[in-house]
């Protein structure tokens, strides 16, 4: 690993926010969701809660392959199975819509544990979600269209979240644990090697403080031996 990506790796790591989420409510173009997980990584967001079909997720699945390795999407097909756990962790839900009911999305604390839930294009956030919403945020508009496109939506509020955390000092330390930290950069560092291991069912091999394979010919040998596989190359996924 070269000192510029091991740098940047860390960087990165150290930026992210464990208690920021996104959940969507049925947004099923993936377009739409890959911008707005894309948007997620880029403030720092390490998961993303997505509640949707199984054939919109396969298309989905398509179209974000690269924003897959940065912020972890977690599948669910109903809207109570996705926001229960993090209300329970002490998560605001924050809900993207238009209603009698809805603040400015500025008026917000979001340096708080937060969840923010965006609904689909035409539909907006469902009955459901609404029900579950701690506040329901709107984006003031001038012009003659009554709504964003929800990706666009989901990073004008964003932009409103990483200013906000950004003054309160959120992004100037690590805030992800050491076994996080460590998984991640492992897996960001070396998504090949990652992926064998997960096939496999191998722990993760140890890094050194460079960011290297610590010792890589005695793993390599000891997970032949493991797998009775003696004529396993790893010559393509060292990287």
């Amino acid at each position: 690993m070269t000192p510029e990506r091991k740098a940047r790796l860390e960087r990165v790591l150290n930026s992210r926010q464990p208690d920021f989420t996104l959940v969507t409510d049925y947004v099923h173009k993936g377009r739409n969701l890959s911008a707005i997980v894309r948007t997620a990584d880029a403030v720092g967001a390490l998961d993303m809660h997505c509640v949707i079909g199984d054939k919109e997720y396969k298309a989905f699945r398509g179209t974000a392959k690269g924003s897959h390795g940065w912020v972890k999407v977690h599948r669910y097909t109903e809207l109570e199975a996705a926001v229960g756990p993090l209300k329970k962790a002490g998560y605001q839900i924050v809900a993207a819509n238009l209603s009698e009911h809805s603040v400015d999305f500025r008026e917000v604390d979001y340096c708080r544990p937060t969840a923010l839930l965006l609904g689909a294009e035409k539909e907006g956030v469902s009955a459901t979600g609404c029900e579950l919403a701690d506040v329901e945020v709107t984006i003031p508009m001038v012009g003659m269209v009554q709504s964003f496109n929800v990706s666009v939506a989901a990073g004008i509020i964003l932009s409103e979240v990483q200013r906000q955390r950004q003054q309160a000092g959120l992004y100037d330390q690590r805030r992800i644990d050491e076994v996080t930290y460590q998984r991640l950069f492992f897996e960001w560092g070396y998504p090949k090697l990652r992926h064998f291991c997960e096939h496999y069912g191998l722990s993760y091999p140890p890094l050194s403080e460079q960011g290297d394979l610590l010792e890589p010919s005695g793993w390599y040998a000891g997970v032949r031996e493991q797998l009775g596989d003696r004529s396993l190359d790893f010559s393509e996924i060292n990287g």
